[in-house]
């Protein structure tokens, strides 16, 4: 998961159709309850195919079958309007439908669910609660933050950036060396959107003060002030900064550049990496999170639960689903995913120590208060934010930026 999906609406009507009948069961032909366990993750799909049949060998009681379908996101939309929720449901709890979702009533209240909660590091589940209830258990999350070149970075005698005057520095001396800052997809705006969210949420002083500043002022409120400014001399980092084919490049395009060492660095998320390792770089990899305007002010990285799971309350085997999410949040269970996603986890005693060290500097600060959730999560689309985004680095005109941000937002307001 990383962003919006342009999803299709047939495909929706004919895997509804198929799965309705999978509701939410009850029991198979031998009186063992079934939960249905829902999945959004399909590049997960064998790792979590091997934990359910793991679970299902090891008690008599129940019986988990895991549905992973295409377009799940729409399919699943489709069938908790129709009242055909699955047991268990890897859902995205950042997500307004979520949020309705869990304020309709739609899921289990797990709040006072110790036996899977205490699983998890402290607030881990808080951060997504709904009127201070709990009807998640986010078991991983996704982190943004820029890839960097480390043996260049050695080369040139360049040390990762503790501030924005730092980085602008770090730009310029890969500059002089005749070498390329950024690796870029612009064609691919999304790319920008973890970047241009954390200049925000560093600009602001906070995920919560960006999006009062975007989402919850006045109407045409963003205007040409200190934050805004701050804002641009972030995107300036990446505006003609790029490989000589970033306007159009795509973000296979830009891994590729990063990966053979055009570039030395890439902004991007952990979900990178495996792709980043397929091109098997010669050079040690590195990732580092956003700096803040001083020295003084805290590092931050932005993201949201990726494996996150709730229970329908409509399941007529809540117990059963229960125990399930229970052996899924468990250290053991979340080692085995964890060893192939490489995903920062929210699971205590899962051993990460040497695995995935690339990602470790912005990694550690997941489910901490220097990661920030993802700001669309407050928003009602985001297409039009990237959008905005990839103009101002290709034109560097403020004033544009700020009316195509104000002409975004104003329709939420």
């Amino acid at each position: 998961m990383k962003f919006t999906s342009l999803l299709k609406a047939a495909t929706t009507v004919a895997f509804a159709s198929v799965l309705v009948a999978c509701g939410n069961s009850s029991s198979s032909s031998s009186s063992v309850p079934e939960v249905e366990f829902f999945s959004q993750k399909p590049e997960m799909q064998a790792t979590l195919q091997e934990i359910v049949d793991d679970y299902n060998k090891s008690q008599d009681e129940v019986k988990v079958k895991l549905t992973s379908v295409p377009d799940a996101g729409t399919v699943l939309k489709t069938r908790i309007a129709n009242g055909e929720a699955p047991d268990v449901i890897n859902v995205y709890p950042q997500n307004a439908d979520f949020k309705g979702w869990a304020a309709d009533g739609q899921f289990v209240d797990l709040t006072d669910e110790s036996d899977i909660l205490d699983n998890l590091y402290d607030g881990a589940a808080e951060a997504y609660a709904v009127d201070s209830k709990i009807y998640n258990v986010p078991l991983t999350t996704n982190v943004s933050g820029v890839y960097y070149n480390k043996d260049a970075f050695a080369e040139l005698g360049i040390e990762v950036p503790k501030s924005l005057a730092e980085f602008q520095d770090i730009v310029k001396k890969i500059k002089d060396d005749g070498q390329t800052p950024f690796a870029e997809a612009l064609g691919d705006p999304w790319t920008v959107n973890g970047f241009a969210q954390l200049a925000w949420i560093q600009s602001a002083g906070g995920a919560q003060a960006a999006n009062d500043y975007l989402r919850f002022s006045d109407k045409g409120a963003i205007a040409e002030d200190e934050v805004s400014k701050n804002v641009a001399a972030y995107l300036d980092l990446l505006a003609g900064n790029g490989q000589s084919n970033s306007d159009g490049a795509l973000y296979a395009d830009t891994v590729a550049v990063f990966a053979e060492g055009k570039a030395l660095m890439m902004p991007n998320g952990s979900w990178a990496l495996a792709v980043i390792r397929q091109q098997e770089p010669d050079f040690e990899v590195g990732f580092f999170p956003m700096p803040g305007l001083t020295a003084d002010d805290p590092v931050m990285t932005v993201g949201a639960a990726d494996l996150a799971v709730s229970i329908s309350a409509d399941s007529k085997n809540v117990d059963a689903s229960k125990d399930f999410v229970k052996y899924l949040s468990s250290p053991e269970v979340m080692q085995k995913y964890y060893d192939v996603d490489g995903s920062p986890t929210s699971v205590k005693g899962v051993d990460t120590e040497g695995k995935f060290g690339e990602l470790a500097d912005v990694a550690a600060l997941a489910f901490t208060d220097q990661q920030a959730i993802w700001l669309h999560a407050e928003w009602t689309s985001e297409e039009t934010f990237w959008d905005a985004n990839v103009s101002y680095i290709k034109n560097q005109d403020l004033a544009a930026y700020i009316d195509a941000l104000n002409t975004f937002f104003d329709t939420m307001k």
